[in-house]
């Protein structure tokens, strides 16, 4: 390291000597006074004073922070964060009427640890209050975090430029140096320089506007309430806006680029009724007098949280009702919902941290579903809750998988925690919860939870706490509070009561789904009146037969209906094993009602046999949850051996009669991925038989299909997933009709408008000519298809054509005609395709750096695509390939979870070919000639 440098600046009257340094040991440099990734608790930050002007043109800002903070031990040294800060100058004030002064500050910095520490030469005084004062200087950052350039390009085709912060979880300090650690809450001031035609946005309203100079004006906001550093936002853009207030006084905008601001209608009505129904249903008011939501041209995520000013990539917020599809109404719905739920649960509430990241992201996951089904029930949000958990249960079978609430420190652990088992698994233990306690209690529990800890900081426990101190009023039962905190009932063997155990320990009870990783196998075998139950731990790969680890053991509370009665009937199994009796003998029993429980049920001799005959001749007597959850669940139990392929095969026979969404996507999802398989392996024979059975199965239904608009939401979502399966399967009828549409809009140059649910079709079939993937992609560029952006993209990227296959993977890192923000889509798309599948993995490898620089090491964008690359592998020579690319990294980068996920894919899928390709070659043979 060279040496560091030494200068004395004054400020105010005191001389400070300050020196800016790379605090390692050795090198002639002083040792940095803290060696931990966590900063120390010695000093608290109180309030924020933050000055930030950044010049969009040099494409750099300035910034200056004035931390008021209080010393709770003595020490010499402030230790806080900064990344890529040139800090030019340093000093501590002590607070009025102190007699502790100090004369001189150093400053070190850490860069490893990405900290920074200011050295008084004496100790500062325990129980007094400071202010640091820091100047710095630093680039805007170049990629999805910190405070970041963003760029658009007008009708006109002039390129504007945009500041944006995205900070959770680590990247504050990016911005301005601060504690960035979610439990040093504190208030913040802002102040942004910009220049006069320019408007600047953050978390408070503006409270005034100064003319600096006649190019410059700074605009001061309102103190924030106690917060977090992750969630302060700021915005320097040319934006505009439309607003409404809600119902509470609540006064929401929705920000744009100017030219779509049109598209903004949708995304304003729907926030304003989310956030009545949050401040009705927490009972908490929301504490900001606004809520901004703006739409950012780059954006790596789907959106941020900030508060009062939350932030989503363009497709997450803007709708045109004239050319948007009913899947980007509902994806835009759930989005607005699930970052106004975090105002209460992340915001006002805050993981104390980021081991407990589903405390945040969990509940907005969840909550999307609660809120978005009363506000919006024409969505039918609960026709997509459920895939949410197969997808979590996909990842959490693997090895690599890791508790819902897992020790992390480091940036890039951090960032690992943001993953479908705190997203999607954290949801759907917390929708288990609910219907376990009922609906009353759970809310209940919520509020209690909220008010309790409104602008502190909380533990997993925290929230058990809260949940079990309610008392279930269920049925005819009486219950009262005792004083450990449990309820007792007044047992009744009666179908209302609600779980026949007696106590309910919700904490024993979540533990055992939050701090052990995976989840529970359930066998039922069926003896007379006697169900024998026995649960071990699911898990996909080689040992997945050995016998459960010792202390894997759920909580489990199980549901079930029966051929004799459908009134749902629930027992809590805290044991290896147990036994129901039930009243009299049943043709069948079906365990997981609608698949509410994160668990899934294997159904020992002939219990399959008899659910199998009861989807054949009458498949509407259960659910079509419970018919999705029995599809999933079959291919599950083939993957450790349990059942033969053929048995699950036999089931999906029924499909041909199926009409409904949720199981007719499962059987898609659980078919298609084996015929990707094959693919990859150039099986060209039983390939094409299993593609034939597979579009035999939906044949009925697909042709069926109106080529419009028309239709509930769920029956539109539905004809845009048939229709793109069977023209990307050439299914001749439904490519001609595409063709034909495809035509008459290339025609028209575009003018003609096509139903947006069959858009997706159309484009695709289009892009397989050289003439019309060309056509696609002039029209990509053209503002007027800004709202197709993702459909034609997705149509370019299927094309048999290697070399526009290359040019988009290459457009999309170098981010002009695409933006980068889409790459990840991009190459995960391309490697589906089966001309692209090499292609993607040799620019992954050669690529690696680049990818890591923009979308930050950890992050979900890097998983996504490293396991979208990689996971249809499924010979030894590509295992072998990807094994030997990450082992060649650089350490940190080796150990991703996203890369021992890939190699477990990999290993399973190996197996699974090697297993059960000549088996279900067979039965292709045998029932589908």
């Amino acid at each position: 390291m060279a040496a560091p440098r030494w200068e004395v600046v004054v400020l105010g009257l005191a001389s400070v000597a300050w020196c800016v340094g790379d605090a390692q040991s050795g090198g002639g440099s002083a040792q940095f006074p803290w060696d931990k990734v966590r900063l120390p608790k010695h000093v608290v930050p109180l309030h924020y004073h933050l000055l930030i002007h950044p010049n969009l043109t040099t494409l750099t800002f300035t910034g200056t922070v004035a931390i008021d903070i209080a010393v709770t031990q003595p020490t010499n040294a402030v230790v806080l964060h900064s990344k890529r800060l040139r800090v030019t100058k340093a000093a501590i004030e002590a607070g009025a009427g102190s007699t502790c002064a100090v004369r001189e500050v150093r400053v070190l910095q850490h860069p490893a640890h990405e900290q920074l520490a200011l050295l008084a030469a004496e100790p500062l005084c325990t129980g007094h209050n400071y202010t640091i004062s820091i100047q710095y200087a630093a680039n805007l950052s170049d990629s999805f975090h910190g405070f970041y350039k963003s760029t658009y390009r007008t009708q006109e085709g002039e390129l504007r430029v945009l500041a944006s912060t995205h900070f959770e979880p680590t990247s504050a300090r990016m911005a301005f140096p601060c504690f960035d650690e979610p439990a040093f809450k504190a208030m913040f001031s802002v102040k942004i320089r910009r220049e006069p035609y320019h408007l600047a946005l953050s978390n408070m309203p503006l409270v005034k506007s100064v003319n600096i100079a006649s190019w410059l004006v700074e605009d001061h906001f309102d103190t924030t309430v106690k917060m977090s550093t992750y969630l302060v936002a700021f915005i320097v853009s040319d934006f505009k806006s439309i607003s409404k207030v809600t119902s509470h006084g609540v006064k929401i905008s929705i920000y744009t680029v100017p030219e779509k601001i049109n598209q903004a209608h949708y995304a304003l009505d729907a926030a304003v009724k989310l956030l009545d129904f949050y401040e009705d249903y927490f009972s908490i008011p929301y504490p900001l007098p606004k809520q901004d939501l703006a739409a950012i041209p780059d954006f790596q995520s789907g959106a941020m949280e900030n508060w009062g000013l939350t932030t989503y990539r363009e497709s997450a917020l803007l709708y045109d009702p004239e050319k948007s599809s009913v899947s980007s109404r509902l994806w835009i719905t759930m989005v607005i919902a699930h970052e106004l739920a975090h105002q209460w649960f992340g915001n006002l509430v805050t993981m104390e941290w980021w081991n407990d990241l589903w405390l945040n992201e969990g509940f907005a996951k969840f909550m999307e579903l609660l809120s978005v089904n009363v506000t919006h029930p024409e969505l039918t949000v609960e026709d997509y809750f459920l895939r949410r958990c197969f997808d979590a249960m996909e990842v959490d079978a693997l090895n690599s998988s890791h508790p819902v609430s897992t020790p992390v420190e480091d940036p890039a652990q951090i960032l690992e925690m943001f993953d479908e088992v705190s997203y999607e698994k954290g949801s759907c233990i917390l929708n288990m919860l609910r219907d376990f306690l009922t609906a009353d209690v759970f809310k209940a529990g919520l509020v209690q939870y909220l008010q309790k800890y409104s602008y502190q900081n909380t533990k997993n426990e925290d929230l058990w706490e809260s949940l079990a101190n309610i008392c279930p009023t269920v049925g005819t039962e009486k219950s009262e509070l005792q004083s450990d905190g449990f309820c007792r009932r007044n047992q009744q063997s009666s179908s209302n009561a609600h779980w026949t155990k007696e106590t309910l320990d919700v904490k024993a009870m979540m533990d055992t789904w939050t701090l052990q990783k995976g989840f529970p196998l359930v066998t039922v075998t069926v003896r007379g009146k006697n169900v024998h139950l026995q649960q071990e731990h699911y898990k996909k790969g080689e040992d997945s037969l050995s016998p459960t680890e010792n202390g894997y053991l759920w909580h489990i509370p199980l549901t079930y209906i029966t051929s004799k009665s459908y009134t749902v009937e629930r027992f809590l199994m805290r044991t290896k094993t147990d036994v129901i009796i039930l009243p009299e003998e049943v043709e069948w029993i079906k365990f997981n009602v609608d698949m509410n429980g994160y668990y899934i049920v294997h159904y020992e001799d002939d219990g399959w046999d008899r659910l199998i005959n009861l989807l054949r001749e009458n498949h509407t007597v259960v659910s079509s949850n419970d018919r999705a959850s029995l599809i999933n669940n079959i291919f599950q139990l083939v993957r450790i051996k349990k059942l033969s392929i053929s048995k699950a095969f036999d089931l999906t026979s029924y499909m041909k009669r199926e009409t409904q969404i949720m199981p007719i996507l499962q059987g898609m999802n659980e078919l298609v991925p084996i015929y990707k398989l094959m693919e990859r392996r150039d099986m060209d024979d039983t390939e094409k038989q299993l593609k034939d059975y597979i579009v035999s199965l939906f044949k009925d239904l697909i042709d069926k299909q109106l080529w419009s608009d028309e239709g509930s939401v769920s029956e539109r979502m539905l004809r845009q997933s048939l229709l793109m399966f069977a023209c990307v399967r050439r299914y001749q009828p439904c490519v001609d009709k595409a063709e034909e549409y495809f035509s008459k809009w290339q025609k028209s140059n575009g003018t003609l408008r096509l139903p947006a649910d069959v858009k997706t079709a159309v484009y695709t079939v289009g892009a397989q000519t050289s003439e019309g993937w060309d056509f696609l992609l002039s029209k990509y560029q053209h503002h007027s298809f800004s709202v197709d952006k993702d459909k034609i993209a997705s149509a370019l990227s299927l094309t048999r054509n290697k070399e526009k296959l290359q040019w988009l993977m290459d457009e999309g890192l170098r981010g002009d005609i695409i933006k980068t923000q889409d790459f990840p889509y991009i190459i995960v798309s391309v490697a589906r395709n089966p001309s692209g599948y090499h292609l993607a993995w040799t620019f992954l490898k050669e690529n690696w750096e680049k990818l890591i620089e923009k979308f930050e090491l950890g992050s979900s964008s890097i998983a996504g695509i490293v396991t979208g690359v990689t996971n249809q592998y499924s010979t030894r020579p590509q295992l072998a390939q990807v094994k030997e690319f990450f082992s060649s990294l650089e350490e940190k980068s080796a150990q991703l979870r996203c890369i021992q996920q890939a190699i477990e894919t990999i290993e399973d899928n190996i197996q699974w070919m090697d297993r059960y390709f000549e088996e279900i070659k067979t039965w292709l043979q045998k029932n589908h000639s």
